[in-house]
């Protein structure tokens, strides 16, 4: 038995999402991608930097953050993240019902995020904190905004993958989607971060 279980773990190899060039040229070409993704962030944090002085008349960062809420946001996303590190180990050690487990949480905690995030857009609006009030309401709602769009796609993206594995199992062409996606939802997280510190936290103290 543990002879066979032996073949069984030599046939599923160490890094499931390079054992075939086609796995490998995803994974490259998606890192790729997000090279990509990061100028467009960057190029929106260094906007909002530039007009998040430029309130009009609207209400300012200090006056509308509510920090408990973004911080609940925060922590979601950062377990999250571990949830999606969890579903990469079982994905290396092809425990199918380990990895369909982890995502499945990782995306409730992604909806949880959402959730929240549009609970907040609410409490601004009902502040006079709208897209258009000002140059900083329209910047804030654009990089946020943008970054809440990248969650709700990786949400999407992770339930089809989970989909897709329940019915044609855990393979090498399975493997690297489930992979890239965690690059995903890894990038997005530590985008949030900035986020956080940059919007929040500077637009309380700074």
């Amino acid at each position: 038995m543990s002879a066979h279980g032996h073949h069984v773990e030599g046939e599923w190899p160490h890094q499931p999402e390079n054992a075939t060039l086609e796995g490998r040229n995803k994974v490259l070409g998606f890192w790729l991608f997000l090279g990509g993704e990061a100028v467009l962030f960057g190029t929106l944090f260094a906007t909002f930097l530039a007009l998040r002085d430029q309130v009009g008349d609207g209400p300012t960062a200090a006056e509308l953050f509510k920090l408990p809420i973004v911080g609940a946001a925060t922590l979601i996303l950062l377990v999250s993240s571990l949830t999606s590190v969890f579903a990469v180990q079982a994905l290396h050690q092809n425990k199918v019902k380990d990895l369909i487990k982890w995502l499945i949480v990782t995306v409730l905690l992604g909806f949880s995020f959402l959730g929240l995030e549009i609970y907040e857009f609410v409490e601004y609006i009902h502040h006079g904190h709208n897209f258009t009030t000002s140059a900083f309401s329209t910047a804030f709602y654009t990089l946020v905004g943008f970054h809440g769009a990248h969650v709700a796609f990786g949400v999407l993206w992770i339930t089809l993958l989970i989909i897709q594995v329940k019915k044609k199992g855990l393979n090498l062409v399975t493997a690297p989607k489930v992979y890239v996606s965690a690059i995903y939802w890894h990038f997005i997280d530590v985008v949030w971060v900035f986020i956080f510190t940059v919007v929040y936290l500077m637009g309380r103290v700074v």
